[in-house]
């Protein structure tokens, strides 16, 4: 570390954090232009702005991951570089990434006290880091088998123990990037919980989010970053929410307003014919059981429910990335034999994944050789890449989706998280598929690339793909879906459609479900179960299961969509 402040500095005289004229830059990129920052004690900061405004980038700088240009950062009242992210972790400056970053195959308590594990005559203390991991844990509300490798939990859970991770380092300052992206609404209240103690502590957090219910819940001041410069600071219960938005885009406020909450342009007309997707009695054995769905050409079809309640196990199991116990899926009428993922890609289907870092873009390739990954094979000839065809291919995308770099050859790990989900989004759509499935397609990313993301399903709708939607925003699938089928514990339990789409009637659906699954266990404490193993030993349609036939798709997608006899949602938009 070639900081100088150490902790144990200079109590909560004066900022804890400051920076002055702080500069940061890429290839043909001014990231940060003249930042000046400041952190009190024992506050909770929000940061916000558009992908690309700086934020990630200001992060970065402050926690060791970069080094800045030009300006001057003190920590504690005095001159503070830090060399790396382990030097600001050591001061107490901890951070916790919208992707989670844990050690999948570690168990979760070695990733809890990793680098800090409690010893005894110079040997690691298990038994003693398994007891405290389990307490620490407990106190944010997670219940789990500390020995398991944390891979087993899930998303929610796993961004709770990075966030007990971070507090347990001895911090003065956490940093939580888009914290609450993956939890439910109870892991929601614990986490807020948890940000009023550190308050209490004195220990001040800054808060980088795009809900603005949950800024205006927690924080207490805001800091506003646009095109790498900052362009407010203030208290933030004296700031209007459209005032902030106007803010952020650069746009005056009565144009937001007349923008409306989401994007998208209302009711998309299906057209005739066969369904583009057949989905029929999916099930796993432990997460699918019998989901069966339908999406035609032109149709956007929303999976509701709550965390857990299946819907990414369905997107996946529908692009080949999940095996199946039993189940059909048919792709424009022809029944996809073979489940795997490259089955589903050669039918036509399409997956933009809900973790993007893990799943999604190869950091250390440039933004043109993640576009033009999964085409590759139909841009050679031979086994030859024609470069030529590439370059046409990228450039086509890079503009139609406004991706915004240095240039196609600039790595996309230095783009925004925004600019990082177009690119995958370019990478898929230029596979010309007859279906795309995007789960969380706007989770994490500002409002300007929210609101593009959004007019690009609309328009790609109108050209006649099938799209289904996976969000955890309910406006933006209320807005964005034609219909949406409602998921609980793995099972469909309703289906909404037409007028009927509104985010009363999801809910009503989701609580009913809820209740009927009590009812249902209330019934069975009382008979027994003796139906249990009979159901286990049931099977279904078996047998491997591969596409069918080598029609050519048709060239790319052009002109409105033939509407059919079912009714739209009129006038909900």
């Amino acid at each position: 570390m070639t900081a100088t402040a150490e902790q144990g500095g200079s109590g909560a005289a004066g900022p804890v954090l400051r920076t002055r004229g702080l500069t940061k830059r890429f290839p043909g990129v001014l990231a940060l232009d003249d930042v000046d920052f400041d952190l009190s004690h024992g506050e909770v900061h929000a940061l916000v702005g558009e992908n690309g405004a700086g934020k990630s980038t200001l992060i970065k700088v402050l926690t060791g991951v970069y080094a800045p240009d030009g300006g001057e950062v003190r920590y504690l009242g005095e001159a503070a570089r830090f060399d790396t992210p382990l030097r600001a972790q050591q001061a107490g400056i901890s951070t916790i990434y919208q992707e989670v970053n844990l050690i999948p195959l570690l168990s979760v308590a070695r990733n809890l006290f990793l680098g800090r594990e409690p010893r005894r005559f110079g040997l690691i203390d298990f038994a003693r880091m398994h007891r405290e991991a389990a307490g620490i844990l407990r106190d944010y509300g997670v219940e789990v088998d500390v020995t398991r490798p944390l891979q087993g939990l899930s998303m929610g859970a796993r961004q709770m123990v990075a966030l007990a991770r971070a507090v347990v380092a001895d911090a003065r300052v956490v940093i939580m990037d888009e914290p609450t992206s993956s939890l439910e609404p109870r892991e929601v209240e614990t986490l807020f919980t948890v940000i009023g103690g550190l308050r209490e502590r004195g220990i001040t957090v800054v808060y980088v989010s795009h809900r603005l219910d949950e800024l205006y819940r927690i924080c207490d001041r805001v800091t506003v970053l646009r095109d790498g410069r900052v362009v407010h600071t203030g208290e933030l219960a004296g700031l209007e929410r459209l005032r902030l938005i106007s803010l952020m885009l650069g746009r005056e406020a009565e144009q937001v307003e007349r923008q409306g909450a989401t994007t998208f342009g209302g009711p998309h007309e299906r057209r005739a014919g066969e369904p583009v997707l057949v989905a029929e009695e999916l099930d796993d054995r432990h997460r699918l059981h019998g989901v069966s769905l339908a999406i035609r050409p032109g149709e956007v079809l929303g999976l509701g429910g709550l965390l857990g309640s299946g819907r990414t196990e369905t997107a996946r199991a529908i692009a080949g990335a999940a095996a199946l116990r039993s189940g059909r899926i048919t792709v424009a009428g022809v029944p996809l034999r073979r489940r795997s993922t490259g089955a589903a890609i050669a039918a036509g289907i399409s997956m933009l994944p809900e973790d993007r870092k893990s799943e999604g873009i190869i950091p250390e390739l440039s933004v043109r050789e993640n576009i033009a990954l999964a085409a590759m094979p139909r841009l050679s000839r031979f086994g030859l890449v024609s470069e030529r065809r590439i370059d046409r291919v990228v450039d086509v995308f890079v503009e139609r989706l406004r991706i915004k770099s240095a240039g196609t050859r600039q790595k996309v790990a230095e783009l925004s998280g925004g600019n990082q989900q177009k690119v995958l989004l370019a990478r898929w759509l230029a596979l010309n598929p007859r279906v795309l499935l995007l789960d969380e397609p706007t989770r994490g990313i500002d409002v300007g690339a929210k609101a593009e993301v959004q007019r690009l399903v609309d328009e790609l709708a109108t050209e006649g793909l099938g799209v289904l939607l996976i969000s955890s925003d309910l406006e933006e699938l209320i807005e964005g879906a034609d219909r949406v089928v409602v998921l609980k514990d793995g099972s469909v339990v309703g289906e909404l459609s037409g007028d009927e789409v509104s985010e009363g009637a999801l809910m009503r659906a989701i609580a009913d479900a809820d209740a009927d699954t009590a009812d249902a266990d209330a019934d069975r404490g009382g008979r027994g179960d003796a139906g249990g193993a009979a159901a286990e030993g049931a099977g279904g349609p078996g047998g491997p299961e591969e596409h069918e036939g080598g029609a050519d798709r048709a060239g790319p997608r052009a002109g409105a969509a033939a509407g059919d006899t079912t009714p739209g949602r009129e006038g909900a938009r």
